[in-house]
């Protein structure tokens, strides 16, 4: 199988994503300040987008290899870990200056949406 290590990667992002979700519902909704609660909220929601933006271009890139997909893979695998980790790790630590780290995610995520663009152009 082609991209098979992407694959998991992305499947391991989707269950991630899951117990990412239920336990900001069941297990810190009453323990977390709002604030904090709602940046753990928005690394989940951008994973779950991710996750599934990402299971479209490898089945894309299965039925038609185009030279930028993995680029794109890359940058939104890349996106996830700095965007939504570091969102995560703030929320459960408290530790702001991990608040420094999300905009570099979330650059990594806009660039990864134009490189999609680019090779989506190209095709």
């Amino acid at each position: 199988m082609r991209d098979r290590r992407w694959w998991m990667t992305a499947a391991g992002s989707g269950a991630l994503t899951v117990m990412a979700g239920a336990f900001g519902a069941h297990a810190l909704g009453d323990t977390l300040p709002p604030k904090l609660l709602a940046a753990f909220e928005t690394g989940a929601r951008y994973q779950a987008w991710h996750t599934l933006a990402m299971l479209g271009v490898l089945a894309w890139r299965a039925s038609l290899p185009r030279r930028g997909q993995l680029a794109v893979i890359r940058l939104w695998a890349l996106g996830m870990l700095l965007f939504s980790g570091s969102l995560y790790a703030l929320a459960l630590s408290g530790v702001t200056l991990l608040g420094l780290i999300t905009p570099l995610g979330g650059l990594c995520l806009i660039l990864g949406w134009l490189a999609l663009g680019v090779s989506a152009w190209r095709a």
